[in-house]
């Protein structure tokens, strides 16, 4: 069983999750909060999965509260809620160690699908929607804020499918884009995960970006460097 709390200052956006979610056999809302200060002081008492987190929220925001989360032990998983032309945190999100992010009229199906690919280890990050926002606030960050874009320690195929990653694609579509056997693409992320230290894909899609390896929008850098 998936344990979900739900954060949004949205009382009726709540009760619409809360619908669709609680008719999952698999999924159970385990706790609610109208604020990020609530959600930290909640997780102290209840044990939970995964978070799915609003943004913007009175007292403590849902960048912060993410923050907080995730640094305790044993943290759970985030899922951050965003509207596509409204908010500005969506990247910080993922810095402060959210698994993805979705939008607000993100479909059931794909809510649903999302809390459990991100119960199970992954991130969503794939949507084309998802890759044009990561696009708009990577413009923000200053070129190879990271540091180091990895360029020393990946090989070129790692790199290739970091590059891939960034733009959204799944495994799948990496495998048939490099012409490689998909458990042969997982096997390259994996080891780009390893050598990077990095926790997930979501971290691959921001160290990209910060490292300047893939920058936003088309163009003769957007591609592996080497």
């Amino acid at each position: 069983m998936i344990r979900v709390m739900l954060v949004d200052d949205q009382e009726l956006l709540r009760a619409g999750f809360r619908m669709v979610l609680g008719a999952q056999p698999d999924i159970e809302i385990v706790a609610e909060a109208a604020d990020g200060e609530t959600a930290v002081e909640t997780l102290a008492e209840v044990a939970v999965d995964v978070v799915l987190m609003d943004i913007r929220m009175p007292r403590l925001d849902g960048v912060e509260a993410t923050r907080l989360i995730r640094a305790r032990p044993g943290a759970p998983r985030v899922l951050i809620l965003t509207t596509f032309d409204l908010d500005d945190y969506a990247f910080t999100a993922l810095q402060a160690g959210a698994s993805g992010f979705l939008l607000k009229d993100v479909a059931p199906s794909d809510l649903v699908s999302a809390i459990r690919s991100v119960h199970n280890g992954d991130s969503v990050v794939a949507p084309s929607t998802t890759r044009r926002l990561l696009e708009r606030f990577a413009a923000q960050l200053p070129e190879a804020a990271a540091g180091p874009s990895g360029d020393g320690v990946l090989t070129a195929r790692e790199r290739e499918v970091v590059v891939l990653v960034a733009r959204g694609l799944s495994n799948a579509e990496i495998a048939g884009r490099l012409r490689l056997a998909e458990a042969t693409v997982k096997t390259h992320l994996g080891r780009v995960l390893a050598k990077l230290g990095l926790r997930d894909r979501a971290q691959v899609v921001v160290h990209a970006y910060e490292s300047g390896l893939v920058t936003p929008g088309p163009g003769p850098r957007d591609r592996p460097k080497g």
